[in-house]
């Protein structure tokens, strides 16, 4: 429940935020409606229409009973509805965050705990030289690399684009998911790799593992027994950052690629001055975030007990 209430608060804070910070922008959201040379009259009746000529805290009074119906409105240039624009988007950015996540924990999990359990081959310091050298390059930038080999020298795969019926099209949406999936599942992987690393190396170095060992358990059964559920405690957390990173990083990869996600819905807005739209789209992606760390929160106290001890106690 204290957990709940926190996430509420952090909701109601990032709402007022992001609308202090929208008014904020020079310029008046009315100008989305009216074209070059519109006369003062039409001005007044554009902002009568998007309610820009009433105070402050009446604009910010009808912002939070929309949120609270859970109506964001509709966009002031095409007039749609701004949740159902988002829904749109989000089948395409939602599958691939998720995709590239899945993929960077299938790459970062395994080689993390062989460059932990082997640092003193070569092999372990290779892995943990080239996850360093993946955080260090941009994510754009291993997108257009995987563009360059994979596209444009070999024409294994797209360079970009979704078909216009989206997931109706399965195959076609498949392949266009492959690249920027991959380039996120990279980049992220490289980043998550580090933390697995140092989360075993912990557990290597703990006095129940070692006593798990001396009371005759072997080395792979007494890490894989003891070890995981310990070090996955640290890990968590830094997937539930990882999964919000990825997700906040896809705006930028659905850039590179050309995909209509959410991140060039958010783009053309802010070009547009579609208050709705920008405000739907950061009040989405906020929500969003809030439920990875919450969710990310409860999982650590059911991976560990001793957590919720501690919240017992506290309480």
């Amino acid at each position: 429940m204290r957990r709940t209430f926190i996430l509420l608060v952090s909701l109601f804070i990032a709402a007022i935020v992001l609308f202090v910070l929208l008014r904020l922008l020079p310029g008046d959201p009315a100008n989305a409606l009216l074209g070059v040379g519109a006369t003062p009259a039409q001005i007044e009746a554009a902002r009568a229409q998007v309610g820009s000529d009433q105070p402050l805290y009446v604009q910010f009074g009808s912002y939070l009973q929309s949120l609270i119906r859970f109506d964001l409105g509709n966009s002031f240039v095409s007039k749609a509805s701004v949740l159902e624009e988002i829904g749109n988007r989000m089948s395409v950015t939602l599958p691939l965050a998720l995709l590239g996540f899945v993929l960077s924990i299938l790459i970062a999990v395994p080689l993390g705990i062989v460059s932990a359990v082997k640092a003193d081959k070569w092999y372990g310091w290779l892995i943990s030289v080239v996850s360093q050298l993946g955080i260090a390059i941009p994510v754009f930038w291993v997108g257009i690399l995987l563009v360059t080999l994979f596209a444009i020298n070999l024409r294994w795969l797209p360079s970009g684009g979704f078909p216009l019926k989206g997931w109706a099209n399965f195959s076609d949406a498949a392949i266009g998911m492959i690249l920027p999936a991959v380039t996120i599942g990279l980049v992220m992987g490289a980043s998550l790799l580090r933390y697995v690393r140092a989360a075993t190396l912990d557990v290597l170095g703990s006095d129940y593992l070692r006593t798990a060992r001396a009371m005759g358990a072997g080395f792979t059964e007494a890490l894989l027994k003891h070890g995981l559920r310990n070090g996955a405690v640290p890990v968590i957390s830094i997937l539930g950052i990882e999964l919000a990173t990825t997700f906040l990083g896809a705006v930028v990869i659905e850039k590179v690629f050309s995909l209509p996600g959410m991140g060039s819905m958010l783009l053309l807005a802010i070009q547009q001055r579609d208050y709705p739209n920008v405000q739907g789209v950061l009040i989405i992606s906020t929500l969003l975030v809030l439920l990875i760390g919450f969710a990310a929160d409860i999982l650590q106290r059911v991976v560990d007990p001793r957590l919720r001890t501690k919240s017992r106690v506290q309480a």
